[in-house]
């Protein structure tokens, strides 16, 4: 456990609390995390321990938010292992490019894209309110693992932050889901590139394994009060939370960009 006060820990475990609930809304928890933990932790300790930390914490809140999705929405877990799977081997990758390129000249690229997003969601209010009547076909599918599993998970490792909301997004105009359903397949995917990184991490030391174990356990408690809160209000709440969590996004990385 690093040197930190009680105070300090309960306001990580409200973070936890918040963002595990945001991540199995429509993703996006690790916009509160994970500046918390880098605010939280002890002046001068190493990012790689927030972002390790971080990462054992979100992957339980993501199991469980994923478990209980799984039990009430009409998810195609074989499906979204094997797009899991796929993004697994993108983020790898995209781990190992971001050792020798600087990320920040991408950050405006991704601006562009999530306002683009934003707009889009805000023209087309019947995005992802009802899924497709008809079956997807193979193209879509496997456009969905080639663009959700390895680009996107080539994003995650390359740069990070909107992840989970980039999958829900793609796998609502790829495979015809509503919002809720993109939302259940999302957390699926996520809970596999979350093993591969806390799994390196874990290999370098860097995990706070005690503040991470506490944290876990809001973070769970919020992923699944967050899932059951989706699967009650439905497509169109998750609308409303995914375009401010768009938004957000946009709002931290041009901070980031020109003001940090």
């Amino acid at each position: 456990m690093p040197d930190i006060s009680l105070t300090t820990v309960l306001v990580l475990c409200a973070a936890a609390l918040a963002a595990g609930w945001i991540d199995a809304v429509v993703g996006g928890g690790g916009l509160l995390l994970l500046p918390a933990m880098l605010l939280g932790l002890p002046a001068g300790t190493s990012a790689a321990y927030a972002l390790g930390t971080n990462k054992a914490v979100a992957i339980v809140g993501t199991t469980g938010a994923a478990v209980t999705y799984a039990r009430k929405a009409p998810v195609d877990v074989r499906l979204a292992v094997r797009i899991g799977l796929a993004a697994l081997a993108g983020s790898t990758a995209g781990a190992f490019v971001a050792a020798g390129l600087s990320t920040e000249v991408l950050k405006p690229v991704v601006m562009v894209v999530l306002l683009a997003v934003g707009v889009f969601v805000i023209v087309r209010p019947a995005f992802g309110t009802a899924p497709a009547t008809t079956p997807v076909s193979g193209r879509r599918v496997l456009a969905a693992i080639g663009l959700a599993g390895l680009g996107i998970g080539f994003y995650d490792g390359l740069i990070g932050p909107g992840t989970g909301t980039f999958l829900v997004l793609a796998l609502t105009a790829l495979l015809h889901l509503d919002l809720v359903t993109a939302s259940a397949t999302a957390k699926i995917v996520n809970c596999c590139t979350n093993a591969g990184a806390l799994a390196t991490f874990a290999w370098k030391g860097t995990v706070f394994w005690e503040l991470a174990a506490l944290m876990a356990v809001f973070n769970l408690a919020g992923g699944m009060v967050g899932a059951r809160t989706a699967l009650k209000k439905g497509s169109g709440f998750v609308r409303v939370v995914l375009l401010t969590v768009v938004f957000a996004l946009v709002a931290n990385l041009a901070y980031e960009q020109w003001l940090a």
